[in-house]
This record gives structure tokens, C-alpha cells and sequence, in this order.
């Protein structure tokens, strides 16, 4: 031992550390190196090693939660507070009547005390002797000495508690109404407290707020019950997940992260799936349910799950201001930035870039479909160097403030309507083949990637083009097949090739079937947004084959959720958003500013140059509102039989035209200056009743027509780098 120790000490072996006196050696020596807390046999290892619990509770461990936790217990006592406070004059009338119940039982305990019933006994035996022997004086004598004393000890009681009744009373009467009320309080609450029973209570028992109580072991039985955990035998309740975090209070509601055990044979993807399983256990609704996989970027894996459990409805606004859209505070925006579209659950700001992406909007009817897809445009229409191409196929109020900016606009489903859109779409295959001309001629250094690029845009005055179509299905269904055929052909185009040349496609239709929209058209698609639908097979229509399993179900929604959705922005990412709330009178509001911003800029192209409402707005000068309406409905024709432009008039605005006749007007078109040259015309080979557009036009006041066609006829391309022909200078 001495020698191998000098050797130790020499650097020619380092001996093992060991508590074990008997140890041999020269095992001490050749083992490997184990740390003396590690060995088997050491009897101290088990008290040496430090225990894996952590040292704060779960909810202790980030100032986040702390912070999450704080403001809950900050709201489940308001909470209590309003509660009870709305039921202070109850809790009164329940005082009154126990204190009432207290006074007769401390009557009914006082009683004997004041009427001296501890003397009665022997008064009432005396009297029974006395009667029995008149003739015994020495006992009429102690019978009337113990009457006098009880007679005495009686009105010696009854005169105290006379004298404090009085007293106090007076006393209260003379008090100032302060201390009035802390006598009555001190001689209310011992009354009302020996009135209580076993079943008295004097505060109402509220439900509390935080209606989910979640648990570990509460979420083991929900996902047992889902079958996505073995069932024990006997005693052996079987396997259970592990939390790696959790479950703790996270804003309005439980978050938990945890891993399925392995063995099972079931994955994250499988709890996506049983959602509503899951969420009937918790005895919540599926819509309260926030769940997700945890990635391995964010260090997870394929068993991994992130749950987040609301409290009630996340979606729901009721006593919470509107969540309106940021972009009418903002003066202006760039496209490329990502667009701010709504918030989660959790209240978390959510935006969608939609350079070099398509985006397809679906759902039922008045579900805020509509008012969602214009966000998109919205942004839009605050960056002055986007050029707007829409189309609304049911010709509606929604999409006519966009007359005041819209390069070109395409109302209704009608015949005109189709031959417009299909010139349009005509027209933006062009210039998408003129862009990739031009992108193809530019050097390395302007266009590295081959496709446009901010600078690119303000260089050679290319802006980005904004495809907006609503009620796809409405052109679909108006059209003959082989027209049909071309336009989806057309459409599938612009979404595939178009993000590079600038082009952004934002479609929305209804159930989008195979009937109404195409599969090859959808397919393309890249974000997708989907408002309450009736069952999941609809949903996947929207959203995509198989995203319901995956969790992404818009049928789980209900008729209150309008402005609700699933946006789904990638093969496995999807997001539930309340989407920001903007208005008609908003949009109407962007529009004119988004004209202005393009005004100025040189941008205002096409056939937001010739809007009559916006020139005159412009001079300072009016024009009757039947007037500028006639003119919009009748955009893509020269002429329209009364019938017909009174159907679109109370598409537009059914409020304003809905009981009008032919002879209200035309007395009112009468009235705006309207001077029919005819009142029949030809349309179709049909000659009825109807109107010219050159005679409406012919009652605008001639500066308005003049100062839209110089403006129509002016350039909208920058001099130094492309002539009005398109043809790219020397310069450029």
C-alpha cells in the first residue's frame, strides 16, 4: 500500500478513491476511475446524490409565469369581489333574519336566568308542603322567605337587562350615523351568528371563473379515455405521460407540455386527432383546446405535445373592444412586409407575408370571409406602388370602394362581367410575360434571383399586382365549359408562375367542391384560410387532403365565431385566428387614401382614373348617388334595359334601391340630369326600356369627364426608364 502510494505520488499511477478499508489493492489501482458517490458500494451514494426534483414549483420558474399566475389570482379576486358586492343587499336581508333567529334563541337561553328558574324548583315544593300542612308555620316562614327571594333576584334581572336595552338604545339614538352603524353591526353579528344553523350560510358559494381545473392526472384519464394510453390491470393504473412542463396557469387558461410514453405506439399526431375526445374528458368545448406538436428545432420530437387549455371561448369578443386592424392608424405600408392579419387564442399578434405567395379564402356565407380577404388588399392599398386587379362575382357593396383605386374592377357575374374578367385576366398574362422578358435582360447584380425585388419596382415601375377575385364560383358557374376551361387555365398561371413576376392571387369562393373550383387550381394555393364550414370534408376542401386529422377543422366552429378561422400557412402549420375586424366604412377609408398615396406617387392607372365619385370628390363638386351607382353598374357596357340595371342597383344597395320601379328611376336620374336621347335600347337583340351610357355620362360636368381623361391619357411609367410602350430605355 505505502509503495503504490509514493508512486501515486511520483505520477506513475493515481489510485482510486474508495471508502472501503478492505479494498484490495491492487483492484484500486488497474479499475477505472468512478467518482466515490457513483460506486454500488458505497452506503452513503443514496444520501450524497442530488435529487432531480426541481427546486421551485412549476409555476415559480419563469417570470413569465409568475407574471401569468399573478394576473389570475389578480382576476379571480375581482372576480369574487363583483360578485359578492352585486349580492350585498341579499347578504343583508339574510343577516336581518338570522339576527332575528339569534334573538329568540338568546330570548329563549335567557329566559330561565331572568325569570330566576334556578329557585323555582324549591318556591314550587314549599308551596305543595305548605298546602299540605297550613298548620306548620316554621314552613309558611321559609316559603316566604325563598318567594322574596326569588321575587327580588327576578326584578334584579329584569332591571339590568332593561337598563342595558335602554342604555344602548339611547345611546344609539344620540351616536352620530358612524357609530350608529358599529353598534348595530356589534349587536347584529353575535345576534346573527348564534341564529346560524348547520346548514346556514351566510355568503353565496360562487362558481369560480377558472372553470378548468387541470391536472396531470386529470389529462392521463382524458387521453386513457381517448385510447391514446393502455389501460392498467388491477392496481396498475398503466403507463403515463410526462410533463415536461406544466400543467400551469398561462394567461386565461392551463398550458401543459408532454411526452407520450414510449411502447404505446402513438405519436403527437395522434393527440391532434382525438382533439375533441380529449377536450369531452376535460369537459371543455374542442374550441377551448390549443394543441400542437413541438418540433425539434424547439426541442422536441415526434412524441412531444404543447397544450394550451382556455378557460372559455378564446375567440369570442363579448365585453372586449373590437380587435381592429392596425392599418387604419398607419399611413402608409410595404407590401413586403408581412401583413398583419389577427391574433391566436393566446392573444399573440399573428401576420402572413404574402410576397411570392397565393392565398385562397373559403367558408360559409356571413361568416366574415369577405371582410377577412379585403385585409389582404387592404395592406395593400396603403403601399402606393401596388396595382390592384379585382373581381367580385356577386357585384356586390363589399368590393365598390375599390372603383377609387383599382387598376381594373369587375362587377357582378353577368355576361359583361365575364367578357371583363376574362379580358383582364387576358391582360395579366401579358404583363406577366412582359415582366419575365425583362426580368430575364437585367444584369445579376439589379436581379440576382431572377425575380422582382423592391428596388426593381420604383427602378422600372413594375408594382406589385394584386390579383383579388371573390366568389370564384360565381364566374365558374356562369360561364360555358370551354370558356370555363380557359379561365381556370388562366388562373392556375398567374398563382403557379406569378409570385415571381410580383403577381399576388387572392381568391375566395364558398365550399370550394370540384364543381365550383377546381382541384388543380386549389392545389396550387399556398396559404389557405377557412371560416366556419359544415363538416370536415368541406374543411379539407378549403384547407387541404387530411389537415382535419392534423387538427386544422373549421367545422369545429360555430355561427358565433364571424371573423374566425384556420389559417393554414405551411404542409404542417396551422393556426386558429380571430382575424382583425375592418369595416366598410374602414375599407372606404383605405380606398381614398390608398388613391391619394397614388395620386401623388404617379400611380393611379386604369380604371380608377376615370371614377367620376373620386374626381368629384377631388374638384370639391357633388354628384347625385343614383347617378354615380348607374355608372358603376353599367362599367362594362354601353347600354342596360331598366330590369336589368335595377337588379344590379339592389345588389349593390338593397337598403337604398330595394322598392324602386322603373319610374322612380328614371324621375330620379331625371332629376340628376339625365336627358335620355332614346328610352329603348338594344341589347341581345332585345329592345326594351333602358339607358345609354353616354347619356349618363353626358350629365357629369364636362371638367370632371376632361380632368379623368387627361389623367387616363397621361403616362403612369417612369420617363428615365420605360417609354409608354413598354420598351425598356438605353438608360435603364
Amino acid at each position: 500500500m505505502t509503495e503504490s502510494l509514493i508512486a501515486a505520488v511520483n505520477g506513475h499511477a493515481k489510485p482510486k478513491v474508495s471508502l472501503i478499508k478492505w479494498e484490495d489493492e491492487f483492484a484500486a489501482v488497474d479499475a477505472p476511475v468512478v467518482e466515490a458517490v457513483d460506486r454500488a458500494d458505497n452506503p452513503l451514494a443514496d444520501w450524497l446524490t442530488v435529487p432531480d426534483t426541481p427546486v421551485l414549483p412549476a409555476w415559480a420558474r419563469s417570470a413569465a409565469s409568475l407574471k401569468a399566475n399573478t394576473a389570475a389570482l389578480g382576476r379571480l379576486c375581482v372576480w369574487h369581489c363583483r360578485y359578492h358586492a352585486l349580492r350585498v343587499p341579499k347578504y343583508a336581508l339574510r343577516m336581518a333574519w338570522l339576527a332575528v333567529k339569534g334573538f329568540g334563541r338568546a330570548v329563549r337561553g335567557l329566559w330561565p336566568t331572568l325569570t330566576a328558574h334556578d329557585r323555582s324548583a324549591a318556591v314550587k315544593a314549599l308551596r305543595a308542603q305548605v298546602r299540605q300542612q297550613p298548620e306548620d308555620v316554621d314552613m309558611a316562614v321559609r316559603y316566604a322567605l325563598l318567594h322574596r327571594e326569588r321575587t327580588m333576584a327576578r326584578r334584579w334581572r329584569w332591571g339590568a337587562a332593561a337598563t342595558a336595552v335602554a342604555a344602548t338604545a339611547v345611546g344609539w339614538y344620540l351616536a352620530p350615523p358612524l357609530l350608529q352603524a358599529a353598534i348595530a353591526a356589534a349587536v347584529t353579528v353575535p345576534l346573527a351568528y348564534l341564529g346560524r344553523g348547520e346548514d346556514a350560510q351566510l355568503l353565496d358559494n360562487p362558481t369560480p371563473p377558472l372553470r378548468v381545473d387541470m391536472s396531470a392526472q386529470q389529462l392521463n384519464d382524458a387521453l386513457r379515455a381517448a385510447g391514446l394510453l393502455k389501460q392498467g390491470k388491477g392496481d396498475d393504473e398503466g403507463p403515463r405521460i410526462t410533463c415536461v412542463m406544466g400543467p400551469v396557469r398561462d394567461g386565461r387558461g392551463w398550458s401543459v407540455i408532454f411526452d407520450l410514453p414510449k411502447g404505446g405506439g402513438k405519436t403527437a399526431a395522434d393527440v391532434l386527432a382525438k382533439r375533441t375526445t380529449i377536450a369531452a374528458e376535460l369537459g371543455v368545448d374542442e374550441i377551448q383546446v390549443i394543441a400542437s406538436r413541438v418540433r425539434a428545432a424547439a426541442g422536441g420530437n415526434a412524441g412531444r405535445v404543447s397544450m394550451w387549455v382556455a378557460d372559455d371561448d378564446p375567440y369570442l369578443l363579448d365585453g372586449e373592444p373590437k380587435n381592429n386592424t392596425p392599418l387604419l392608424k398607419a399611413e402608409t405600408f410595404s407590401i413586403w412586409d408581412p401583413i398583419p392579419f389577427g391574433r391566436d387564442a393566446r392573444g399573440n399578434r399573428i401576420t402572413v407575408p404574402v410576397m411570392w405567395q397565393s392565398l385562397f379564402f373559403g367558408g360559409l356565407p356571413r361568416r366574415g370571409k369577405t371582410f377577412t380577404q379585403r385585409l389582404m388588399t387592404a395592406a395593400g392599398l396603403l403601399d402606393p406602388f401596388v396595382r390592384h386587379y379585382v373581381a367580385d362575382g356577386k357585384g356586390g357593396a363589399d368590393w365598390m370602394p375599390m372603383k377609387a383605386v383599382a387598376h381594373r374592377l369587375v362587377m357582378g357575374a353577368e355576361d359583361d362581367a365575364v367578357e371583363a374578367l376574362k379580358a383582364m385576366l387576358k391582360e395579366l398574362l401579358a404583363e406577366m410575360e412582359r415582366r419575365f422578358v425583362l426580368l430575364r435582360g437585367l444584369p445579376v447584380s439589379v436581379c440576382p434571383e431572377g425575380k422582382l425585388t423592391p428596388a426593381i419596382v420604383e427602378k422600372y415601375n413594375l408594382p406589385v399586382i394584386f390579383v383579388t377575385i371573390d366568389e370564384l364560383q360565381e364566374y365558374f358557374t356562369a360561364m360555358e365549359k370551354d370558356d370555363r376551361d380557359q379561365v381556370i387555365n388562366d388562373l392556375c398561371r398567374i398563382a403557379r408562375r406569378g409570385p415571381a413576376a410580383g403577381f399576388v392571387s387572392n381568391f375566395a369562393s364558398q365550399r370550394p367542391d370540384a364543381d365550383s373550383v377546381p382541384t388543380k387550381l386549389r392545389e396550387i394555393i399556398t396559404l389557405r384560410y377557412c371560416t366556419q364550414v359544415v363538416d370536415q370534408t368541406s374543411s379539407d376542401m378549403v384547407l387541404g387532403k387530411g389537415k382535419a386529422a392534423q387538427g386544422a377543422d373549421a367545422s369545429v366552429l360555430s355561427e358565433e365565431h364571424r371573423g374566425t378561422g384556420v389559417l393554414v400557412t405551411g404542409p404542417a402549420s396551422f393556426v386558429t385566428v380571430l382575424a382583425d375586424f375592418l369595416d366598410g366604412t374602414g375599407f372606404t377609408e383605405l380606398c381614398q387614401r390608398g388613391r391619394a398615396l397614388r395620386v401623388k406617387h404617379g400611380q393611379l392607372t386604369g380604371d380608377a382614373v376615370g371614377d367620376v365619385t373620386a374626381a368629384a370628390d377631388s374638384a370639391g363638386l357633388t354628384i347625385a348617388p343614383v347617378l354615380s351607382d348607374c355608372l358603376d353598374v353599367m362599367r362594362h357596357t354601353d347600354r342596360m334595359h331598366t330590369v336589368d340595371l335595377l337588379d344590379r342597383l339592389v345588389n349593390v344597395d338593397e337598403d337604398r334601391y330595394g322598392d324602386w320601379d322603373a319610374e322612380r328611376l328614371a324621375a330620379e336620374l331625371e332629376a340628376a340630369g339625365v336627358d335620355r336621347t332614346t328610352k329603348q335600347v338594344k341589347v341581345n337583340g332585345k329592345n326594351l326600356a333602358g339607358y345609354r351610357r353616354s347619356d349618363l355620362e353626358a350629365a357629369v360636368p364636362a371638367e370632371l369627364l376632361l380632368a379623368a381623361r387627361r389623367v387616363e391619357a397621361t403616362p403612369s411609367t417612369n420617363p428615365a426608364t420605360e417609354t409608354p410602350s413598354g420598351e425598356i430605355t438605353e438608360g435603364a
